[in-house]
């Protein structure tokens, strides 16, 4: 395991030793767990991030989207239970 070490001002350290204390674990606990939800939040960023790109490459390469009036009236219809037909992509404008 490897060692990193961060200097953290007066005011945070106290603030960490605090938080820590009140979830029941040491501040060195805290810090990681701290920095693990930190790169897990990162990760979901840019997987995000990469699938808005896809769907983008998608409505480029095919020319095709759906208006988000068109679309939010079918959302809105399925949440409240009704049946309603699939939106048709339609070409862009220019």
């Amino acid at each position: 395991m490897a060692t990193t070490t961060i200097r953290l001002p007066n005011a945070l350290k106290s603030r960490v030793t605090t938080a820590a204390k009140q979830m029941g674990t040491t501040p060195h606990g805290f810090i990681l767990e701290a920095i693990a939800e930190k790169a897990e939040l990162a990760e979901r960023r840019a997987g995000f991030d990469a699938g808005a790109e896809q769907r983008y490459d998608h409505i480029v390469a095919t020319g095709k989207t759906i208006s988000w009036n068109t679309m939010r009236a079918y959302l809105e219809g399925k949440a409240a239970g009704k049946v309603v037909r699939r939106p048709t992509p339609r070409r862009l404008s220019k």
